[in-house]
C-alpha cells in the first residue's frame, strides 16, 4: 500500500549521498520507511560539491529509490548543508541611548538586523546564534523590558562560502527536487546526539567524518563555537595506501585491524594481516604506526581549535565524539591522553527512538546527521495530487408511453405545431428586418439629398418665380 504521509531528508557527505523517509509516530518516535545511498567520492570532497551534473544525477537516483520503496512521489526534502568553509564569526553591535530607556522589542530587532550587515568577503550568513545582551553592567536573560542607557548585543554568526549554498540549490533545481528547508548539518547532529544537560553544562561535539572533522562547542544551551577541519578518516586510509595497495583495501584494513594505540605483545611471532586478493602480509605494527601518527595529528588540531574557542576549561560534560571515523579502536583513549579530558562519550546512535525493518539502522554514528534531519522535518513531504472533480452522470429519461399509438400521434402533432410556429416566427423576423433596412435606406437617401441642396431645375424655377412676383411689380 502506498504511503501518503512521511518526511524525507537527504544528506550530502564526502563519502556518500544518503536519503531517508520516515513516518513520525504520535509518541515522537520515527518509523523508517525507506533508505537509499549513492557513492559521492568522485564529486563531493570535504563536504563541497565539485561536479554539479554528477551530484544532480545522484540526487535523482536517491529520490527514485525512495519513491520505489514508498510507492508514492516525493514533493520535497529536508537537506543538510556543511562543508570545509563552515565556521562561526563573533560580532558585537552596541547602541548608546540618550537617556535611560526601557529596551523595546523594536530596538532588539534593529540590533539583530544590524548584525546581519557584518561585512563578509565571499561568505554568506547561514544562521545566527545570539549569545547574550549586555545592558549597562547587567546580562539579562531577556533584554526586552529592562531599563538602561547602553545596550550591547553579542552574536555568533554561522557563515560559509557563498558558492556552497548556491551550488547545492542549483543541484536540486537541476534534479527537479524541491527543498523543504536547508538545515545546518552540525546543528542538526548536535540536536540529535546531545542531551540538554550536556549542552547546558558545557561540551564539545566532535564529528569525525570521511574528509572533514567538525567541532561544535555548547555552553549554557547556546552554541559558542563551530569550525570544520579538512581532516578525516579518509586521510588515514590514504596514508595506508603508502603500503602499496588500493584505497578499498586500505579502508578494509583500517576497519578490521586499525588501532589508535597499538602495542605489540612480547611474543616471538610478529603479528601480521593478509590482504584479501594477495598473498602479501603486512605487520600490524607497521599498519598501526601509520594510523596512530595521523590520528594524533587530527586530535591535536581538534584540541587546538577547542583551546582557541576559549571554552577548553568550561566543558563540564567533556567531549562527545561521533561519525564513522570515531569507530576506530581506542580513538577515545588517544583523545583523553592528548586533551587531558577524562570525560569522553562515543555517540553511536541518536537520542530519539527509531524503528526500522532489517538493517537500515546502523549503530556506528555514520547516520546520526541523516536521522537528525529526519526528526527536524515538520511538513509532509508526500506529493498529494489534486483529485479531478467528478462530472454528474446525465441519464436519459425513460419513455413510459413508448407503445401507445394515440400518444405518438399527439406527440407528432405537437412537434409539427412547434415547427410551424418556429417557421412563422422566422418569417416574421425576416420581414421586420427587411422593413427596417428599407426605412434605413430611405432615411439615408433623404439625408444625402438634403446635403446636396436643390437641383438645377428647382433653382431656375425659383429664380423666375422671384422675378415675376417681385415686390416692385406688385406696386
Amino acid at each position: 500500500m502506498a504511503t501518503t504521509e512521511f518526511i524525507a531528508a537527504i544528506e550530502l557527505g564526502s563519502s556518500k549521498v544518503t536519503g531517508i523517509a520516515g513516518k513520525k509516530n504520535s509518541d515522537g518516535s520515527m518509523q523508517v520507511l525507506a533508505y537509499a545511498k549513492e557513492d559521492s567520492s568522485s564529486f563531493i570532497r570535504k563536504g563541497v560539491i565539485y561536479n554539479l551534473d554528477k551530484t544532480a544525477q545522484s540526487l535523482t537516483s536517491i529520490i527514485n529509490k525512495l519513491e520505489g520503496d514508498l510507492k508514492n512521489s516525493i514533493a520535497k526534502v529536508y537537506v543538510g548543508i556543511g562543508g570545509q568553509s563552515l565556521r562561526t564569526v563573533r560580532n558585537v553591535v552596541s547602541r548608546d541611548l540618550n537617556e535611560e530607556t526601557i529596551i523595546s522589542q523594536e530596538l532588539v530587532d534593529a540590533i539583530c538586523d544590524e548584525n546581519l550587515e557584518i561585512p563578509l568577503v565571499d561568505m554568506d550568513v547561514l544562521d545566527v546564534a545570539p549569545q547574550e545582551y549586555k545592558i549597562d553592567n547587567l546580562l539579562p536573560a531577556e533584554p526586552v523590558g529592562v531599563p538602561g542607557s547602553h545596550i550591547e548585543g553579542r552574536f555568533l554568526n554561522i557563515v560559509a562560502r557563498a558558492s556552497i549554498k548556491k551550488n547545492l540549490e542549483r543541484c536540486f533545481e537541476q534534479a527537479k527536487i524541491e527543498i523543504a528547508d536547508l538545515l545546518i548539518a552540525p546543528l542538526v547532529t548536535a540536536n540529535a546526539v546531545l542531551s540538554e544537560s550536556e549542552r547546558r553544562s558545557g561540551c564539545a561535539l566532535v564529528d569525525f567524518g570521511a574528509d572533514t572533522t567538525t567541532i561544535s562547542i555548547y555552553k549554557g544551551n547556546i552554541l559558542r563555537f563551530l569550525t570544520v577541519l579538512p581532516l578525516g578518516g579518509n586521510c588515514i586510509t590514504r596514508d595506508i595506501t603508502s603500503l602499496q595497495m588500493e584505497e578499498e583495501e586500505a579502508e578494509l584494513l583500517k576497519i578490521t585491524y586499525g588501532n589508535a594505540t597499538y602495542e605489540e605483545e612480547n611474543d616471538e611471532e610478529v603479528a601480521t594481516c593478509q590482504l584479501e586478493d594477495e598473498e602479501r602480509t603486512i605487520e600490524l605494527r607497521v599498519l598501526n604506526n601509520i594510523i596512530e601518527a595521523r590520528v594524533e595529528e587530527i586530535i591535536d588540531n581538534v584540541w587546538n581549535q577547542i583551546q582557541l574557542s576559549g571554552y577548553d576549561d568550561k566543558l563540564l560534560s567533556g567531549i562527545i565524539i561521533t561519525g564513522g571515523a570515531a569507530n576506530l579502536k581506542n580513538l577515545d583513549d588517544v583523545l583523553r591522553k592528548r586533551t587531558k579530558i577524562d570525560k569522553i562519550r562515543i555517540a553511536r546512535t541518536i537520542r530519539n527512538t527509531l524503528y526500522a525493518d532489517g538493517d537500515l539502522i546502523k549503530k556506528d554514528g555514520t547516520q546520526n546527521t541523516l536521522f537528525g534531519l529526519l526528526f527536524e522535518g515538520k511538513e509532509n513531504c508526500c506529493l498529494i495530487e489534486a483529485r479531478p472533480t467528478p462530472q454528474p452522470v446525465v441519464t436519459q429519461p425513460v419513455n413510459m408511453f413508448e407503445g401507445d399509438e394515440a400518444l405518438k400521434e399527439q406527440e407528432a402533432a405537437a412537434r409539427e405545431a412547434i415547427k410551424k410556429r418556429e417557421e412563422e416566427e422566422k418569417r416574421r423576423k425576416e420581414e421586420d428586418k427587411r422593413r427596417k433596412e428599407e426605412e434605413k435606406r430611405k432615411k439615408e437617401e433623404a439625408r444625402k439629398k438634403k446635403k446636396e441642396g436643390p437641383s438645377w431645375f428647382e433653382k431656375t424655377f425659383n429664380k423666375i418665380s422671384n422675378e415675376i412676383f417681385s415686390d416692385d411689380d406688385m406696386k
